[in-house]
């Protein structure tokens, strides 16, 4: 098994926190799939430097994680309560991932056994499976971030080998973000269009009309993006889509999310 390897985080001071976390929670048991760059090295064929280290966990194992990694003197904090938690040691960190930011991709069991094996630093670990890192990342649309090239570089490498009908389940009511991505992808990879079966694109256009028969004033936008859509929720009248029924946050969650953007970054209605 080729080991995945990333120059910017496989030396010096981030690996001496990225190793005992990976080697405590394999030693632990304690289930968990790499995402992330390394991901990315094995699913779309690429290595970004970026110097940081994602773990996809269960959010109810967060306990054990916490008295496994004070066991190697890393200290495990919830970031934010819906989403992400952190491994730290002195500045360096691992994010620890058990939702997406919008409140909706969570971690479930199937993240764990879709994933498939590998070492990095040299410590035995299961990587992302492709459909749930599409998943995680067709919902990042931020003003400053946005995932979708990451997605498209994940079908074009990893189209044949897709899981395409548990990718589809996955998105569930929110096909729509994935069809936008799929239309995307044809239009970046024209010598590639064979790689997007044919029924994939009639299902999801077929849940499309469905979708526009809906007459709720909810704005899903806030399931993109954080803050470019709360002009919409604010000042426009719109539910938001985070909140039940729609969805799973709370008001206190989706406050302290949101202040973490920057003010510039919050339109306001004219």
């Amino acid at each position: 098994m080729t080991p995945l390897r990333h120059p910017d985080n496989d030396n010096g001071e981030s690996a001496e926190l990225y190793r005992p976390v990976l080697a405590s929670l394999h030693d632990a048991g304690i289930p968990f799939v790499v995402g992330g760059t390394y991901a990315l090295e094995r699913l779309a064929g690429f290595a970004r430097h970026t110097k940081d280290l994602d773990l996809f966990v269960l959010r109810e194992d967060w306990p054990r994680i916490e008295v496994a990694l004070a066991q190697v003197g890393v200290e495990a904090r919830i970031e934010f309560s819906h989403w992400i938690g952190k491994a730290m040691r002195g500045q360096d960190f691992v994010d620890l991932i058990f939702a997406g930011g919008n409140g909706l991709v969570r971690v479930d069991e199937e993240w764990i056994t879709h994933g498939t094996p590998g070492i990095v630093l040299g410590v035995p670990v299961h990587i992302c499976p492709a459909e749930e890192m599409i998943w995680s990342k067709a919902f990042v649309m931020e003003r400053e971030r946005f995932d979708g090239a990451d997605v498209l570089h994940i079908i074009r490498r990893s189209g044949r080998e897709l899981d395409w009908p548990r990718l589809v389940r996955r998105f569930a009511d929110h096909g729509n973000v994935l069809l936008a991505h799929l239309v995307l992808f044809l239009f970046a990879y024209p010598d590639a269009t064979d790689l997007v079966p044919a029924w994939v694109l009639d299902d999801l256009w077929s849940r499309r009309a469905a979708t526009a028969a809906m007459v709720d004033r909810v704005c899903r936008g806030t399931l993109l993006s954080r803050a470019q859509y709360l002009v919409d929720v604010h000042g426009w009248g719109y539910a938001d889509a985070r909140l039940p029924p729609h969805g799973h946050m709370t008001d206190d969650e989706i406050a302290t999310w949101t202040a973490a953007v920057e003010p510039a970054m919050v339109p306001s209605p004219t």
